[in-house]
């Protein structure tokens, strides 16, 4: 009896190929090497499992290539090269996946398919999968925050690291493999954020890079596919791993396959499984002294495209043209092809492992318990009272927030001090291996100081993501550098199915009071990053008026959900000009009158920022002696001055649907004409003069230059009082 003799399961709708088992593999195909009850392979030399490891690897690739030529596009190869440690990880029990790659998302979506996760989405079969592959809710071409029993998105290179390392420290006991391109490994900070993250965390050796060294990036050779497997092994121990363990194909193949990259789908099925059974048996070891720790990683060289239509860098991709009819598609999928019961098997052994679908027991697919922070021990400051420092009243709250809550993190590349906020370290202490009293530094400290901003949003996100709190400080001038997994996970938070706390930033010294470090510290160019984002519909830029507004601003923002918010403010002593509940009712509302001054027309002021208040009230005044009266509005949020429709809203998790209604706008900015004022990027008042039906115009940053004091800075820019003043006088003339 052939293996074709079982009928094809119900999933396997759509399939195109199955194949006749070979009659000397019949044995391995009786039970599924996973038995019921069970969560992983009983050993890794076990002749059923290692077979069974090789179905799981072709089915993948076999997924993978129809449904990406059922579209004729996506991108098969890189993780057909992968495939075989996938398959070996699930067999072993391990389906807590994460990847830097965002080109391997139709394998992982194979893998989840597998174990049925993609039955939570109404994807039953493999029509329906390819159906819905690179569709309006369906299966994104990259991995997205939407689809169930996938840990992580995944676009940008040089990011999956983040996620995995966030991972293992919430989640101390659970393996976090992460499977990292060797064409992207090159990308910034891959491997010196493992560095810190390392040195700060020790005991955290719980995730598992996987490097997947195919010789090729998208479309050439990849930059590392010259070095010698000594050279790179080499390379991980110098970069602190105590273990770098190395599968390569190319020591099995008995295809006579030349270079030194090869693809283990062409070998006899002996060197198949010779090969498959020392990958397991790497993995299993790799695995094990990960989470009993030691620091591992495990690499796996093998040719890009193993399996599927092309090899090298043309496996790529797929494009118009490259359809399932195609000779060298069907070619492969024939080649790939399982018996029915193979398909069978694979389903029971993925959908077994780690104790079920991922969609019910991977870590993200539940709520992790959060601290109860009790109320935040505000302190307000009277209004005309001394000057205070923002960042340091609200560094005080983050203090209160990591002392309740031991999973918290800070982060901040270049020095929570040097920002006004070293209460911050005081309270929680710099995670480091010296401890140093004159530095507030220890090994119990939750403060991560990485020199690198894509390391501190890296961690500050991905924690987030994952269900910690966390909050990412940087100068507004450095944080562009970490604003792409930033972009990332804000945009996952809004799809996820599950609550996770908002990711929260403070920029600090901002650019105007960055005069004499030049233009290199003066870069508020950054806020036309959020306000663009501001449509997404789950980003919040704020900008506290003063050190009572910062305390309801970050109040308001550490018990939210699924959103992105920036918090914004100078590190410079200023005058408190309003109480908390003025701030609170302006999260609501958007904006708040800070002061109204009567005359024979009126100038409304529509301001940005804390220290740009300072020349416009000196405006104010001067308007005051000609008769010419004036309302300032401090804009805290500006997302919500935007009508319902600009924002996409609806679509986000905990979608907020707050904004000023068109009534409460006109009257909030109602006078004779509306002058935008900010000392950062005009795309932040976007709202106002959208909404605006009076004559109005800006005024706000051009670019950065060296000044001796913020004076100086503010004139560069044309943003002093006389220059308000006059911007005001001639709107009013018309």
């Amino acid at each position: 009896m052939t293996a074709t003799a079982y009928a094809a399961p119900a999933f396997c709708e759509g399939i195109q190929y199955f194949s006749e088992a070979p009659s000397d593999v019949m044995p391995y195909l009786e039970s599924a090497a996973i038995s019921e009850g069970d969560q992983a392979i009983p050993s890794p030399s076990d002749p059923k499992a290692v077979y069974q490891t090789i179905l799981a690897a072709d089915a993948l690739r076999y997924l993978t290539l129809q449904m990406t030529a059922s579209k004729q596009s996506g991108h098969p190869g890189g993780f057909a090269s992968i495939a075989d440690g996938i398959a070996a990880l699930v067999m072993l029990g391990y389906k807590n996946l994460i990847t830097e790659v965002g080109h391997h998302a139709p394998g992982f979506y194979s893998t989840v398919f597998l174990d049925r996760s993609l039955e939570a989405m109404g994807i039953n079969t493999v029509r329906q999968m390819c159906d819905r592959f690179r569709e309006t809710d369906g299966l994104l071409g990259h991995l997205s925050g939407q689809i169930p029993g996938l840990l992580n998105p995944a676009g940008p290179l040089g990011q999956g690291q983040h996620f995995a390392m966030a991972g293992a420290k919430l989640h101390p006991g659970t393996l976090f493999p992460v499977t990292i391109g060797d064409g992207g490994l090159g990308e910034p900070y891959i491997i010196s954020s493992i560095g810190h993250f390392t040195t700060a965390y020790p005991q955290s050796t719980n995730f598992l890079p996987i490097l997947v060294w195919n010789g090729f990036s998208q479309e050439h050779h990849s930059m590392v596919s010259t070095q010698s497997n000594e050279a790179m092994v080499a390379y991980w121990q110098g970069n602190g791993f105590k273990d770098v363990i190395l599968v390569d194909a190319k020591d099995y193949d008995d295809a006579n396959q030349p270079g030194p990259y090869v693809d283990s789908t062409a070998f006899s099925l002996k060197q198949r499984m010779a090969f498959t059974q020392a990958l397991l048996e790497a993995t299993d070891k790799a695995a094990k002294q990960a989470l009993s720790g030691t620091l591992t990683v495990l690499i796996v060289k093998q040719l890009k495209g193993a399996g599927v239509h092309k090899r090298g860098a043309k496996s790529h991709n797929l494009y118009p043209g490259d359809t399932l009819d195609k000779d060298y598609i069907a070619a492969a999928l024939k080649t790939r092809a399982l018996p029915t019961a193979g398909w069978e098997l694979v389903r029971s052994n993925f959908e077994r492992a780690n104790g079920g679908p991922n969609v019910n027991t991977a870590v993200t697919e539940s709520e992790l318990p959060l601290a109860d922070l009790g109320t935040l021990p505000l302190n307000e400051f009277p209004v005309g009272g001394d000057k205070q420092v923002a960042t340091t009243a609200m560094g005080a709250l983050v203090g209160y927030v990591g002392q309740q809550d031991s999973n918290f993190v800070v982060t901040n590349a270049d020095g929570n001090a040097a920002s006004g906020i070293n209460n911050i370290n005081q309270a929680l202490k710099i995670v480091h291996p010296t401890p140093d009293e004159l530095y507030f530094q220890g090994p119990g400290g939750q403060v991560y100081e990485p020199l690198s901003e894509d390391a501190c949003a890296g961690m500050a996100a991905a924690q987030a993501l994952f269900g910690g709190r966390s909050l990412w400080c940087s100068y507004e001038s450095f944080a562009i550098n970490g604003l792409p997994i930033w972009q990332t996970v804000t945009q996952a938070m809004a799809e996820l199915r599950r609550d996770t706390p908002s990711t929260i930033c403070l920029f600090t010294a901002g650019a105007l009071e960055q005069g004499r470090n030049g233009w290199t510290h003066q870069r508020p160019e950054i806020e036309n990053y959020f306000a663009a984002m501001m449509r997404n519909g789950n980003v919040f830029p704020l900008f506290p008026v003063d050190a009572n507004s910062i305390q309801a601003c970050y109040e308001w923002a550490v018990n939210t959900s699924n959103k992105g918010i920036t918090i914004t403010a100078s590190k410079s002593p200023l005058p408190i000009r309003t109480t908390l509940a003025q701030t609170r009712a302006a999260i609501e509302t958007g904006a708040i009158v800070l002061q109204e001054t009567p005359g024979e027309k009126t100038v409304v002021f529509a301001v940005v920022g804390d220290m740009m208040l300072l020349p416009v009230l000196e405006a104010a005044a001067a308007l005051a002696k000609d008769g010419i009266g004036s309302k300032v509005v401090g804009i805290v949020s500006p997302r919500r001055l935007y009508r319902s429709s600009d924002v996409a809203w609806a679509t986000c998790r905990k979608g907020d649907d707050t904004f000023l209604s068109d009534a409460d706008f006109d009257a909030l900015f109602a006078g004779d004409v509306v002058l935008g004022v900010t000392g950062g990027s005009s795309a932040m008042l976007e709202p106002v003069m959208l909404r605006s039906n009076l004559r109005r115009d800006v005024l706000a940053w051009k670019r950065g230059d060296t000044t001796a004091s913020a004076g100086q800075l503010f004139a560069f820019n044309g943003l002093t009082a006389e220059a308000i003043t006059a911007r005001s006088q001639a709107l009013l003339l018309g």
